[in-house]
């Protein structure tokens, strides 16, 4: 939503619904039937949720509140992580109302935070639950729990779980879809609750209307919901879902390609070699905002458009540039053993390093999350999907691709004002990290075989 400001009630047990407040800045159109959010844009601003006070970006929580408080017969939801109390309450007073409320959440976020015991959770874990506490504005599993909204996780099918339940879409009424990289977290979305330095990790979200492409995302969800909580078993995460290829429709006169993963590496319709076409399109100017890259195949795909002369611009993520399994190192010309002092397995790192390759300056705590491309100012490919292995292989995810001049214009602006003072290349944190591993490593050695189960670089 551009050049405006959408800003919550912060008093009593329902809050107001979302309102446009301030001045409205010079905006740039919008296709019909879209609209989009960014929580650190400058030219609007909110109030937080978290600390009451106004802070620069779009609302994506008063996006959300919005869908979920305009539906009037269903509410489907699959998210990572939904631990935002307003929203919770907002599904439980829509599920008390008579509407089917139906919550798929990834397994590791679905037991209440407030029934976690700090001993059984890893250090990342017991970090999440000391933010929330620190809120002291409720469980949100909880709250979903208590009002008895239907609610279940990627073991329903039996198994251990899939990769990672990593979609972020709200589908209303069969007609409206809220879309993008933000999980319904307050650190997604707002900031961490121990820490008001920090503004949340850098996310948007979409809002799309059409019967056509919501019929997609409820479909997905199908999948995924099976029978329900205390049905049969017959719900199917990851491979089991047996994802086909992408699919078209249209937003008003836009054309959306949608690709749900994940696909057997053997599949010719999994996400890499999807997003690899894709990318190929580009002629002119390729502009890149992600959170992780980590696939090879990709980052060779990308040293074939630069030989073509395409203007290539990447935002990293600050903390995953500098990870051994970043191909991010691939661009800046240099490599990183890992902890084992091992080189990962088909490593390309280029002759000359690219000019275009930077990382933005964020508050302590704060990451890039978007998972974005801008092509030639006329194609935007977003969604949940990092460009890994793992959401290709194992994930539940979404991959979008918008054919609207009109709305690259606005994911150019986002990539634009983050590149206005990132570092560029090889910064001084990645040249200690990579002095320190050449101290204890030498050159490393190459590493043979895929990564197992269960390491950093197969789950993001």
């Amino acid at each position: 939503m551009a050049g405006v400001v959408l800003s919550l009630g912060l008093t009593g047990c329902q809050p107001a619904p979302a309102r446009l407040e301030g001045p409205a800045a010079a905006a740039l159109p919008l296709p019909p039937g879209i609209r989009v959010a960014f929580n650190h844009r400058g030219d609007s601003r909110y109030r937080s949720p978290l600390s009451g006070h106004w802070r620069q970006g779009d609302d994506l929580e008063a996006l959300i509140l919005e869908a979920i408080r305009g539906a009037r017969r269903e509410i489907l939801v699959a998210v990572q992580e939904l631990s935002l109390p307003k929203v919770a309450e907002a599904l439980a007073e829509q599920h008390r109302r008579g509407l089917r409320v139906q919550v798929v959440l990834e397994n590791t976020y679905s037991t209440p935070w407030s029934e976690q015991h700090l001993i059984d959770l890893s250090p990342h874990q017991r970090q999440r639950v000391a933010q929330l506490r620190a809120l002291g504005h409720g469980d949100a599993v909880a709250i979903l729990r208590r009002a008895g909204v239907p609610l279940l996780d990627d073991t329903a099918d039996g198994s251990a779980g899939s990769g990672l339940m990593h979609h972020k879409f709200l589908v209303a009424d069969r007609s409206v879809v809220v879309t993008g990289s933000a999980n319904f977290s307050p650190s997604c979305i707002h900031g961490d609750g121990d820490d008001p330095r920090t503004r949340g990790n850098v996310n948007h979200l979409l809002r799309l209307e059409g019967a056509a492409l919501a019929s997609l995302f409820a479909a997905e969800h199908a999948r995924m919901w099976g029978d329900g909580p205390g049905g049969r078993p017959d719900s199917r995460f990851g491979l089991a879902k047996e994802s086909g290829p992408a699919q078209r429709v249209r937003v008003g006169d836009t054309m959306v390609e949608v690709l749900f993963a994940p696909h057997r590496r053997r599949d010719p319709h999994h996400g890499l070699r999807w997003l690899q076409q894709r990318l190929a399109l580009s002629r002119r100017r390729l502009d890149l905002a992600l959170f992780v890259l980590s696939s090879q195949e990709l980052a060779n795909g990308l040293a074939t458009l630069r030989q073509r002369q395409v203007k290539i611009r990447l935002l990293a993520d600050p903390g995953f540039a500098s990870r051994s399994f970043s191909e991010v190192l691939d661009l800046l010309g240099t490599s990183l053993p890992d902890h084992h002092c091992r080189l990962e397995e088909g490593n390309r790192p280029w002759r000359q390093a690219h000019e275009g390759v930077g990382t933005p300056r964020l508050a302590g705590g704060d990451k890039l999350h978007h998972k974005l491309a801008v092509l030639d100012g006329r194609w935007v490919i977003g969604g949940s999907f990092n460009w890994s292995p793992a959401a290709a292989h194992t994930n539940d995810e979404t991959l979008l691709l918008f054919d609207s001049p009109l709305l690259a214009h606005h994911f150019e602006a986002e990539i634009d004002r983050l590149w206005r003072g990132a570092e560029l290349g090889i910064t001084a944190r990645l040249q200690r990290k990579l002095q320190r591993q050449r101290l204890r490593c030498g050159s490393g050695s190459q590493r043979t075989g895929r990564a197992k189960p269960g390491q950093a670089a197969s789950t993001i």
